[in-house]
């Protein structure tokens, strides 16, 4: 189980990198392809800015290339090793998998990107009253 205050929750998350208490997106469904890739201009619990600077997100390019190779590996092994299938049809398995997927690897690509430049502050954190 991944528990708020670690990285891996925002990442996986979408949610504010310092504070965890919202997600970063307007929608949090990254297979609604209009909103897939638009992001809150800050955290309305922290006040953290998630754009930083105009092309901030850029770097994530670097990001979702390097997802979009491990999926491919991905479906290149369970495909060509597991199930034994041809080359030619391994590939089409990788296209068919970064194609599905595509929605998921910009979105991780950006939360990647942002948790690498911000950390969890659990003094920004809501107070939850028992």
């Amino acid at each position: 189980m991944i528990n708020k205050g670690s990285k891996l929750y925002s990442i996986f998350t979408g949610a504010c990198p310092k504070c965890h208490e919202e997600s970063m997106y307007y929608n949090p469904n990254p297979y609604a392809l209009a909103d897939t890739l638009k992001i809150r201009e800050k955290c309305s619990n922290c006040q953290t800015k998630y754009r930083m600077e105009p092309s901030f997100f850029f770097g994530s390019m670097y990001v979702s290339y390097g997802l979009g190779v491990a999926f491919s590996v991905a479906a290149f092994i369970i495909s060509f090793l597991f199930f034994g299938s041809s080359l030619m049809t391994a590939f089409i398995v990788i296209i068919i998998t970064l194609i599905v997927f595509m929605p998921i690897i910009m979105r991780l690509s950006r939360n990647i990107w942002i948790n690498m430049f911000m950390s969890y502050d659990k003094n920004l954190a809501k107070k939850q009253v028992n």
